[in-house]
């Protein structure tokens, strides 16, 4: 059965987009060596996306690492999103209600595991209980505003767990 998987790249200061979801900061903090990323790219099967991450700003947009994992992810992906367009890309499928997208991106992933991107999305999945695990890479940067890493209004503590064997913040969720 499918992991769901929220992954990020954070700054020291816990946002993951600037100011108006700006992504630029993150291209210099891309590539090089990462053994964490390249075992969660090597398990994935799918990605659910959020509308706003999957119509936002990519640092390598116009180049050969544009897209999910600086390019190297090619798979299935579900959005989730109240406003499917009519335009739908080969490999991207669109669901209006969170339940459905996770299913259905967990089925597409099979004995894989589903990558979830975006920070509301994620913390759509922690509140209804079908995030798995949190993998955060740190850049060293300080943003000071944008959009933080998980937004919790009710202010209710996860407790998370370290994954054995990794040495990156990765995390279970503990229920």
């Amino acid at each position: 059965m499918a992991t769901v998987i929220y992954s990020a790249t954070a700054s020291l200061d816990g946002f993951i987009a600037g100011p108006g979801g700006d992504m630029s900061w993150l291209s210099e903090h891309l590539g090089g060596e990462n053994e964490a990323a390249d075992r969660l790219l090597g398990r994935l099967g799918a990605l659910l996306v959020g509308r706003v991450t999957y119509g936002g700003d990519d640092p390598n947009k116009g180049t050969d690492a544009e897209g999910a994992f600086g390019g190297q992810y090619d798979g299935p992906v579900v959005v989730l999103t109240h406003r499917p367009p009519d335009d739908r890309p080969a490999g991207v499928e669109f669901a209006t209600d969170l339940v459905t997208a996770v299913e259905r991106a967990k089925a597409l992933a099979g004995d894989r595991d589903v990558n979830v991107l975006g920070a509301d999305v994620a913390a759509q999945c922690l509140a209804a209980g079908l995030l798995d695990e949190v993998l955060v890479f740190f850049a060293p940067v300080l943003l000071g505003d944008g959009t933080p890493l998980f937004r919790r209004p009710d202010g209710d503590r996860v407790r998370l767990e370290r994954v054995p064997g990794e040495t990156e913040h990765w995390y279970r969720v503990v229920r």
